[in-house]
């Protein structure tokens, strides 16, 4: 736990470290996702940290609880932003360093094979490995819009072996019967080539890993990465469909 949490904290501040420079009106900056700023990214990780820590410890925010309350999914996602719009950019940046802290303090108070009740449930160890990719994949939002380079830090290998399991998730999000088979990846970082899940599979993707990281967070379109390749039909629909997250 850790190590996995050591990853968390040195995204999260590799963030913090851009936020600080950032001048105020690029707070207000238009990011990638539709409707949302810089505070409002900020705001929505701070948010669902204070979340992760009290989901973790058995605290007043239990998220299943929170999002179950809420008009709807986009309504429950849209309410830390809501909060944010009421704080000024040095508000939220302190609200994020805050309960950044805090939520890396819950987690490391967990075994790894501990359950978190955080949507279908998960192991504290898988609960880490989710939050650096929310961190990261919003963290490349935030970039986007302030005109600061996209970061391929080693932790994306954490990130891409997420988007790889979570492949039957993601098929069943799609409503896309998943074809026979099993499923592995060989990915390039640099010099190095990660080969993650079986070593027998039928199935393979190839390809670069920050590529495969940015498909597995929907930050960017299968057509416009050209180093991934499928081989098996399997692979193929994991392409289409990679998604990371809930």
């Amino acid at each position: 736990m850790a190590e996995a949490v050591a990853e968390l904290e040195s995204e999260q501040h590799d963030l913090e470290v851009l936020l600080r420079g950032l001048e105020p009106e690029l707070w207000s900056a238009p990011t990638p996702a539709a409707g949302w700023d810089v505070r409002d990214q900020v705001s929505h990780l701070a948010d669902t940290s204070d979340v992760c820590a009290d989901t973790v410890t058995g605290g007043p925010r239990q998220l299943n609880e929170e999002a179950l309350a809420a008009p709807s999914p986009e309504a429950y996602t849209e309410s830390g932003c809501v909060k944010g719009r009421a704080m000024t950019p040095e508000e939220v940046l302190q609200w994020y360093v805050a309960t950044s802290a805090r939520s890396r303090d819950a987690l490391l108070s967990k075994g790894p094979k501990d359950r978190v009740p955080w949507g279908l449930g998960m192991s504290a160890r898988m609960m880490v490995t989710a939050r650096l990719m929310e961190h990261w994949a919003h963290g490349c939002d935030i970039r986007e819009a302030v005109g600061a380079p996209l970061t391929a830090p080693p932790h994306l290998r954490s990130i891409a072996l997420l988007a790889l399991r979570a492949v039957p998730y993601a098929l069943s999000v799609a409503k896309v019967a998943p074809p026979p088979g099993t499923l592995s990846a060989e990915l390039t970082f640099g010099t190095e080539v990660w080969h993650l899940g079986p070593e027998d599979a039928s199935d393979v993707i190839s390809g670069d890993a920050f590529e495969f990281c940015r498909l597995g967070t929907q930050r960017a379109r299968r057509s416009d990465l050209p180093s991934l390749r499928a081989r098996g039909q399997l692979a193929e629909a994991a392409l289409d469909n990679m998604r990371a997250f809930l």
